[in-house]
């Protein structure tokens, strides 16, 4: 069994900032996008948000990426190109498990790396360079953004359960105490299962501690059947969380 940390949702690049964070709530904003989408950020109910946390850059009527998209206990979640052939190389298939993590930020607190949501595979589907419309899962409310327009020939959707996390809690913050941003605390599991673009051993810090790299889009983790990383997972996934 694989454990995929899969990095989503705004960021210094893509929206310019973290998504929003409270006491109660835990917010991933998706990307903006001028291509390739017929979502809003108003048709998610995220339009008064944006426009706050992007200072009225990015308006409520923007075109956004709304991917990785949850409905009715279930995850549709796109990917392509370089991230796509990392998933595959690494025999990313269904029974597995992502992790969607991103960039996150209180009110006058530094940003931190928070697990905002989770899908376990049960299929995958090749939708090529050239999609279909029809290709969109009839359950979800929106047209998935990775069938609409051109892609690479290895686009493709997972399918399968997952959820949102209704709000932060310890086990749903990767960055440790206080900082930096891309010190995480982890299971000590995780070192020695290994995780993909963290092989430098000068990663591996002490007291169950990563030097995340900065950039790169899904982790992968190969578990095996070791029951205390599988526990680790069915405990965090196991919480209430909402869709």
């Amino acid at each position: 069994m694989k454990i995929i940390f899969s990095r989503k949702g705004f960021d210094s690049g893509a929206g310019g900032t973290a998504s929003p964070l409270t006491e109660k709530s835990l917010i991933s904003l998706p990307i903006p996008t001028s291509r390739r989408s017929e979502t809003t950020y108003s048709d998610l109910g995220l339009g008064d948000l944006v426009e706050e946390k992007t200072a009225g850059k990015i308006p409520a009527h923007h075109l956004c990426h709304a991917d990785p998209f949850f409905a009715d206990g279930r995850c549709a979640f796109g990917q392509t190109g370089a991230a796509q052939s990392h998933l595959a190389n690494n025999g990313v298939g269904e029974g597995d498990v992502f992790l969607f993590f991103g960039l996150f930020q209180a009110s006058g607190r530094p940003r931190q790396h928070w697990i905002f949501g989770w899908q376990q595979i049960e299929h995958i589907i090749h939708l090529g360079a050239h999609p279909s419309r029809e290709q969109s899962p009839d359950w979800l409310p929106i047209q998935h953004p990775h069938t609409l327009g051109e892609w690479n020939q290895n686009n493709m959707i997972y399918l399968g359960k997952g959820g949102l996390f209704k709000e932060p809690r310890p086990g749903l913050r990767l960055t440790q105490d206080g900082g930096p941003l891309t010190i995480w605390n982890v299971p000590s599991w995780l070192k020695e299962c290994g995780l993909t673009y963290h092989r430098a051993p000068e990663r591996w810090l002490p007291d169950n501690r990563l030097q995340c790299v900065a950039r790169g889009q899904e982790f992968v983790c190969d578990i095996g059947v070791r029951s205390d990383a599988k526990d680790w997972l069915d405990q965090l996934i196991s919480k209430p969380s909402v869709v």
